[in-house]
């Protein structure tokens, strides 16, 4: 198949419209295309996943009219892949375990070096309080916060990173810099966002990752874990996101905006496409 491509939220709370906009723009590229579209569930976080949030997902989304082959990917029953991903990057030597909390990261970031940036796509831009100078060797930690040393890594990839934006070529400059040593597995989840999306998407054969413009910084990460691991590179798309009125970006906690809420008060389908711009 030349074109598969996915939508995978987490079940941490209603739908709103910047989630309909994402899934119906993927599902129509994917149907347009003559491809696939996935839903595939992001539920690594099992402190706020809920059975509910993801029924409700289904529901919203057969409503709006997606539909996608079944059964669908869940990341909790993966752990044993991100794993052995994970105990491939330590063998390598790139990854590192890191015991470092977030306020002991604010405050060693609260003086950067001159020039350097304070925030990266990952957040604070780790200060690399734990980076080992010698890489670790013996068996990886369990349970671990483990850390991707970013320099390393960047000399193993040991060629120009780029990811194709539609049909246009993005280099990838400076990393240990801009991006810092990321997190790729945490204590009481296994595995990163980074990480898991990468596999998924190299398991479930992506061509081409539809998503929004917020998650854009992120792709150079994943770039360069999809080269570490030897995994393919899938087309980029960053969208628009659906702001309020004030330009504010949606989140969760806007219930008001909940697909199941316009729903609910007699909107049709088509009227969520409108409203999103479809």
């Amino acid at each position: 198949m030349s074109f598969v491509t996915r939508f995978a939220p987490s079940p941490t709370g209603p739908l709103h419209l910047g989630h309909a906009f994402s899934a119906m723009l993927a599902h129509d590229r994917a149907k347009a295309e003559g491809g696939i579209f996935l839903l595939r569930i992001d539920d690594l976080d099992r402190t706020r996943c809920r059975p509910d949030w993801e029924a409700q997902i289904f529901d919203d989304l057969g409503w709006l009219g997606l539909d996608w082959p079944k059964p669908v990917m869940r990341q909790s029953d993966r752990l044993p892949r991100y794993r052995e991903a994970l105990e491939t990057l330590w063998n390598q030597r790139l990854i590192y375990h890191c015991s470092c909390t977030r306020a002991d990261i604010r405050a060693a970031a609260s003086a950067p070096q001159e020039g350097a940036p304070l925030h990266g796509p990952d957040g604070v831009i780790y200060p690399g309080t734990c980076r080992p100078e010698t890489p670790p060797t013996g068996p990886m930690p369990e349970g671990a916060v483990l850390r991707l040393d970013m320099a390393r890594a960047c000399e193993v990839a040991d060629t120009a990173l780029f990811y194709m934006e539609k049909g246009e070529k993005s280099s990838i400059e400076d990393m240990p810099r801009t991006v810092g040593d990321v997190v790729l597995a945490r204590r009481d989840m296994g595995a990163s966002y980074h990480l898991s999306v990468v596999l998924d998407d190299a398991d479930q054969g992506i061509t081409h990752v539809i998503r929004g413009e917020d998650l854009a910084p992120a792709t150079q990460i994943h770039i360069l874990l999809q080269r570490l691991l030897g995994l393919p590179t899938p087309a980029y798309e960053h969208h628009r996101l659906i702001r309020d009125e004030t330009g504010k970006r949606l989140a969760k906690r806007d219930d008001a905006r909940a697909i199941a809420t316009w729903r609910d008060s007699g909107a049709a389908p088509q009227d969520i496409r409108a409203l999103v711009g479809l």
